[in-house]
């Protein structure tokens, strides 16, 4: 076994105090934000769709 069952549970609290700590001010911060439009959006996607055809496009050649 690599990790031992105390790391694995200290790293379990660890995420759990960090999920606590973050939790308020991610809260807040999604409240206060601006929201997208639907051009904003498109303006996401349509690249990423872009990057995502070409890297299949790559992986087909290879």
């Amino acid at each position: 076994m690599i990790m031992g069952i105390w790391e694995i549970l200290l790293l379990g609290v660890l995420v759990l105090v960090v999920l606590l700590w973050f939790g308020p001010g991610t809260k807040a911060a999604l409240k206060h934000s601006p929201k997208g439009s639907f051009e904003d959006w498109r303006g996401l996607i349509f690249p990423l769709g872009l990057v995502v055809l070409f890297v299949v496009l790559l992986i087909a050649l290879a």
